[in-house]
């Protein structure tokens, strides 16, 4: 899953919404020298992350990629289901997504300075760009994918993956539908810990 999904499932509080997207930054075994929520947070990042990447919808959704992209097809899939959970957020959220991004923003920039100084490069331009918000529209899709390509090693004209968003629309957003209640029940039955998890 990507940012929004990521920040929507974690608990409200300041480090667990940083940890929540630290996962993507911190690599290996979590420090014990982190407070707990933050620990906790990028432990449930992960195990998040596994439950979509083996989930048999997430794999028919990755299916739909044209082989051209389907080197990025799990890319893609992430930052194309935050867009369908951005479009539908009436049906995940009794809060409006603008509040929600006002909010989460305002913890993520008190607390930036506990991130890697790369991350702290991401949250500057999610927050200053609205990353989150732009979601709901295709160029903003069509943004943060160009973001993302920048940042790959390999020319991978990932920008361009927006095609398959256009072109798989419907039957990506019936997939998305379909899991995303299932990753909420599955996060809700098993509370983020970091027992037994090893510094």
């Amino acid at each position: 899953m990507n940012y929004l999904a990521h920040l929507l499932l974690a608990d409200r509080t300041s480090n667990s919404l940083l940890g929540s997207l630290m996962g993507d930054f911190v690599k290996g075994p979590v420090d014990r020298a982190m407070s707990e929520p933050l620990r906790a947070a990028i432990v449930q990042h992960r195990r998040v992350d596994s439950f979509t990447d083996a989930h048999a919808i997430v794999k028919r959704s990755k299916g739909r990629i044209s082989p051209e992209f389907r080197r990025y097809a799990g890319i893609l899939i992430d930052v194309f289901y935050d867009h369908f959970l951005a479009t539908q957020w009436v049906s995940f959220s009794d809060q409006p997504l603008s509040t929600f991004t006002t909010q989460v923003y305002a913890q993520l920039e008190q607390n930036s300075h506990f991130a890697p100084d790369r991350m702290q490069r991401t949250l500057h331009y999610m927050i200053h760009f609205d990353l989150l918000g732009s979601y709901q529209q295709m160029n903003g899709i069509h943004r943060a994918l160009c973001g993302i390509e920048s940042r790959l090693k390999r020319p991978s004209q990932l920008g361009r993956g927006i095609i398959e968003l256009q072109q798989n629309h419907n039957a990506l957003l019936a997939d998305f539908m379909d899991f995303f209640p299932e990753l909420i029940q599955f996060v809700e039955d098993s509370p983020a810990s970091t027992e037994g998890v090893l510094s």
